[in-house]
């Protein structure tokens, strides 16, 4: 019943993907097979073992004279290339015996299986993901005292700092052993032909599993005279890595990394790149074509008619038609925070980046916000941001913190400290975020609106001058009480900005304005009159005519009439007031949004169904009602649940 016409495509179907993948080429093509994918397999790495290998004879006379304390054996392939190396001076059954009688740490499966075959005894297993973090986290768990110890770690290709520095600090004497190097292929004509077609954007998904691909890849586009053709194709495709190494490996050399699995293994990659690749892939190719420069005539004009076609789809939708008060199909649907936690997408994002990382980042950004519409079925996208993103520029020392949210190391808390707020230019400090507006715009089907956001002065303030989130809002009441010029004045400042932030959304691409005032239910209707109204006022009435306003706020029973005064379209309302009396009090000439209680989420869908069909029945088919819940989604609400309420809304209301 929703708007989406088509199923999204999952996986990897219909992708071109690149794999510099050696000894588990065709391992790694068989899982992108799996995935519907078509795997162009470019070796770019061979494992070389060291001919004549000193180092690997002088740990073998250091462990059989019981200079070697504790040894770290990182691959299986490693382990027998150093018994080989050093079996044809010293009895293999001597090194066998010698190695049994120290603990020895393993990594991965296929070192341990190694040593099972080898009937070394394993003191430590290392468990997943097998990074030198867990390595010396394993080591620290187990209590194993390295101070004054000497330890052997058997490398494999290139050394791990990392895991060296890390040994070195808890007082080890670290004895690099390595047992191959990697070298080019012997026939690198697939590699040439695969940075060929990158150069030439044939290539939807590229991805990297040892760091060494990465040096490689780049000599020989080096060597070809495509080096930057090279750079420039990656730019416009997913690029994908295993691991932190990896990746390391890839933004030393000055390129991005797209995405990265929660373990670095191959599996897992596999399965977070089919999770994101057909949403990444067209945010990148609408950022290509933004940025191709002129286009031909021809190509101008169909692009055109495409535009104005979207464009009407965009104005016929249930939910712009919501907005203006018109009848629709159906009652439309989408939930605040829809591009959040609760999905298993966004997760995966976020835990290889910083909130504000995600947020400055703007193809991940409008990957977030399209991923959500496509998961859930909603009637309208909310681009991923924050409100706070507009008083970043201005040095108050923004921060989110793990556990507690967004804080302003320097608050705001009298008349003297407005002087040190910087000035913001809106267009400059926050482009990232109008350019993700763009590349979600251009990803969305056309007849999904996009909804850009801002929060209201009030709120905004109270974080300036709180610092963090609040209760009583003392400093806040303080402030605005002791020293009202100084209140309006800051009230004033942050209308113009967020205005101008809205603005430029609207401009960049969105069809919609929510405005959050999440926290204003702390004020009086005396005090909202006094210090809110006529600075929210000024934004909505400064914002780009015939585009829709939603104005929402949190706990504001009764202060419904003044906010409907201050203006918007559409009003939000959380649950703690009846949708039908409120819509009541508000007038019916504005819309409303809600209002189910988030909590309701984690019921079973029987009960999410009964409670969303009261508040169904209190708008009564009313046109302008668009159905949320009276604030955000919360982080544990199981996806499945959204789906069975949304899916509700649209085949109950369908009329």
């Amino acid at each position: 019943m929703n708007q989406i016409t088509a199923p999204p495509v999952t996986g990897l179907t219909g992708l071109k993907v690149v794999s510099f993948e050696s000894r588990l080429a065709t391992a790694i093509a068989d899982l992108i097979s799996r995935q519907g994918g078509t795997p162009i397999s470019a070796p770019a790495v061979r494992e070389v073992p060291l001919a004549e290998n000193p180092e690997a004879l002088k740990f073998a006379r250091e462990l059989l004279a019981g200079r070697i304390d504790m040894i770290v054996l990182l691959t299986g392939v490693g382990i027998r290339a150093l018994l080989a190396a050093i079996e044809g001076t010293y009895p293999r059954a001597e090194i066998l015996a010698a190695l049994s009688r120290i603990p020895t740490i393993v990594r991965g499966s296929k070192s341990q299986t190694v040593l099972r075959e080898l009937g070394v005894p394993i003191t430590l297993a290392v468990p997943e993901p097998n990074t030198w973090r867990e390595i010396l986290i394993a080591i620290d768990d187990a209590a194993i005292p390295l101070q004054g110890r000497r330890v052997a770690v058997q490398e494999y290709g290139r050394s791990n700092p990392e895991l060296v520095t890390g040994l070195a600090a808890r007082g080890a004497s670290v004895m690099r052993v390595s047992v191959y190097r990697w070298a080019l292929p012997e026939d690198c004509g697939p590699l040439r032909r695969a940075i060929k077609a990158i150069t030439l954007r044939e290539v939807d998904l590229v991805l990297f599993t040892t760091a060494v691909q990465v040096d490689h890849l780049l000599q020989v586009a080096s060597e070809e005279g495509l080096e930057e053709s090279l750079r420039a194709g990656l730019r416009d495709a997913i690029v994908a890595s295993i691991g932190p190494t990896c990746s390391r490996a890839l933004r030393e050399h000055g390129l991005v990394v797209d995405l990265e699995p929660e373990y670095p293994k191959m599996g897992p990659l596999i399965l977070t790149v089919a999770r994101h690749a057909h949403v990444l892939r067209r945010i990148k190719r609408a950022r290509v074509v933004r940025g191709a420069g002129p286009v031909p005539t021809g190509s101008k004009q169909g692009c055109e008619v495409r535009e104005d076609q979207g464009a009407g789809l965009l104005q016929e939708s249930a939910f712009l038609k919501a907005c203006r008060l018109e009848p629709t199909p159906y009652t439309p649907i989408w939930i605040m925070r829809q591009a959040g936690r609760y999905l298993q997408e966004y997760r995966e994002i976020r835990g290889k980046l910083s909130f504000l990382e995600l947020c400055h980042r703007p193809d991940l950004a409008a990957e977030v916000a399209v991923t959500a519409v496509e998961r859930l079925g909603v009637d309208a996208a909310i681009i991923f941001g924050d409100i706070l993103l507009v008083v970043e520029p201005m040095g108050v020392g923004l921060e989110f913190t793990k556990g507690d949210g967004p804080v302003i190391h320097d608050p705001v808390r009298s008349g003297a400290d407005l002087k040190r707020l910087q000035p913001v230019d809106v267009q400059e400090s926050l482009s990232f975020l109008f350019e993700a507006v763009r590349l979600a715009r251009a990803a969305l089907p056309p007849n999904i609106p996009l909804i850009g956001f801002a929060g209201a002065p009030f709120t905004l303030a109270s974080y300036l001058i709180e610092g963090r989130g609040s209760r009583q809002y003392q400093h806040t009441k303080t402030l605005m009480y002791r020293d009202p010029g100084a209140w309006h004045a800051l009230m004033e400042r942050l209308s113009e900005v967020v205005s101008g932030y809205l603005n430029g959304q609207i401009a960049a691409g969105a069809q919609v304005a929510q405005l959050f005032d999440s926290w204003v239910g702390c004020l009086s209707p005396d005090d909202y009159r006094e210090f809110v109204l006529p600075h929210t006022k000024r934004v909505i009435a400064n914002l780009t005519p015939g585009v829709p306003v939603i104005h929402f706020g949190t706990d504001t029973a009764t202060l419904l009439p003044l906010i409907r005064e201050a203006g918007g379209n559409v009003i939000g309302l959380d649950w703690r007031v009846d949708l039908d009396e409120a819509w009541s009090r508000l007038g019916h000439e504005v819309g409303v949004q809600g209002n189910l209680d988030p909590m309701v989420l984690l019921a079973e869908p029987d009960e999410i169904r009964r409670q969303a069909g009261r508040i169904l029945e209190r708008a009564a088919k009313r046109p302008g009602h668009i159905f949320n819940l009276g604030h955000g989604v919360l982080p544990q609400t199981p996806v499945d649940h959204l789906r069975a309420l949304i899916d509700y809304v649209h085949e109950t209301t369908a009329r």
